[in-house]
């Protein structure tokens, strides 16, 4: 089957590429890109989507797709196609599922339950037995069963000598240990510690629990040599750390979610549980780090961080409530709102924030707009307004702060694996 998308906007930042050019796709393959006649294909295979951004597929590194165990939340099936919904073509997804990703068994079947999909699956290991902080995992078991990264999300790495184990059995692989900074006996709140938090009367979380383990992190990852990744960073001292040590050499990334580069605590005021989650809103001090770290490069790309949560358990008191909020479905108009259009980044900053970046961490080939190559690609209106609905959310869950948000930019169509999603619905171009 040969469909033809028209005078789309061909960005590939990795390539050099920014031009607008029809693209032929014959059976999931770009045949030919350029000035292409429509007198050769039948008008239903043709798109018109002029002026609109075709992009390599965007990917996030950081998603909780729940199964095993928590199926009632999500799927792997049902995250498939709230990322396919978002105008995401491939995840990776964490390890703290029951049981935990921590055997070649369950990544099997994670792999298994995502085979034939449009979004690329992508399994994350976990650093020890259970995510338990005792034993090392598997390393080299999981790595060859289709890990891509190890970590124990949720949690740090119990142990300094547990995490230079994991960097360096890891380092065999080039795989990098990602990691949940968060210092335990310094973390038994619900919010940031700052004058909101003694206002409303909640527990709060010092941004030094998360600098003191990024810190370990980085110092542990500059004594062995190896890749050690900040998941999900919330705090300007961390973004700091990261920066010095990237100018000292240290092999350290990081990757800032858009709830925290978009919200502060001054939203828990309402007590509304979706605005809690792992690490916490922090200041609006805070959130201008996570710009300025966006814009000079000391963090390297853009994570959802998607946690789905059922009803029952996100309607509880704030207090009580789970840590997490939904992402794959908000995350480009959220970037492209914020960061965008407010002059924080390029179209082809994002790009490589929500592409490029995100693969290269994880060794995962970054997909080409060029005939002969695999359709990998995300197409996007820039000017779209739209606003969120939680009702019309593929994911299993309904669990985000951004209800009825008024967003600019959003996915029109995804192409991968044979396979588009365009209008709602999967098509098949083979």
């Amino acid at each position: 089957m040969k469909i033809l998308l028209k005078g789309v906007h061909l960005l590939n930042p990795e390539q050099k590429l920014d031009e607008i050019a029809d693209v032929l796709i014959s059976n999931g393959i770009i045949e030919k890109i350029g000035d292409i006649k429509e007198s050769e294909l039948q008008s239903e295979n043709i798109y018109d989507f002029n002026g609109f951004y075709c992009v390599p597929g965007l990917f996030d590194m950081h998603v909780h797709l729940r199964e095993p165990g928590r199926e009632d939340e999500e799927t792997v099936l049902t995250g498939c196609n709230a990322a396919a919904s978002g105008g995401f073509t491939g995840v990776a997804c964490m390890p703290n599922t029951s049981p935990a990703i921590d055997s070649a068994e369950v990544i099997k079947l994670i792999k298994e339950k995502a085979a034939n999909h449009l979004v690329d699956v992508h399994p994350i290991g976990a650093v020890s037995v259970g995510r338990k902080g005792e034993g090392l995992a598997p390393i080299a078991e999981l790595y060859e069963a289709g890990a891509v990264a190890f970590s124990d999300d949720g949690v740090s790495v119990k142990s300094a000598q547990l995490l230079r184990n994991a960097l360096e059995y890891a380092g065999m692989f080039n795989a990098p240990i990602i990691e949940h900074c968060e210092d335990e006996s310094m973390a038994d709140g619900v919010m940031n510690e700052s004058i909101v938090s003694t206002q409303l009367g909640l527990p709060p979380i010092p941004t030094v629990a998360e600098d003191l383990i990024v810190a370990r992190d980085i110092l542990i990852a500059e004594y062995t040599g190896q890749r050690v990744h900040i998941a999900h960073i919330s705090a300007k001292k961390s973004v700091e750390l990261v920066r010095e040590a990237k100018a000292r050499g240290v092999r350290v990334t990081a990757e800032v979610t858009p709830h925290h580069f978009t919200l502060t605590d001054e939203n828990v005021k309402t007590y509304d549980s979706n605005f809690k989650m792992n690490p916490p809103l922090r200041s609006e001090e805070d959130v201008k780090a996570m710009h300025t770290g966006l814009k000079d490069g000391t963090i390297d790309c853009i994570a959802s961080d998607h946690a789905p949560h059922s009803i029952e358990e996100k309607e509880l008191e704030f207090i009580y409530a789970p840590n997490g909020i939904l992402g794959l479905e908000t995350e480009l108009g959220l970037s492209i709102s914020e960061l965008v259009n407010k002059k924080v980044l390029s179209i082809s900053d994002l790009i490589m924030k929500l592409s490029v970046n995100p693969r290269k961490i994880l060794n995962i080939p970054v997909p080409l707009i060029k005939a002969g190559e695999k359709a990998n690609l995300t197409i996007f209106d820039l000017q779209n307004i739209w606003t969120v609905d939680i009702s019309k959310f593929k994911s299993k869950s309904k669990n985000s702060p951004f209800d009825k948000k008024l967003l600019t930019g959003k996915s029109v169509a995804v192409l991968n694996n044979g396979k588009m999603f365009y209008e709602n619905e999967f098509v098949s171009l083979t």
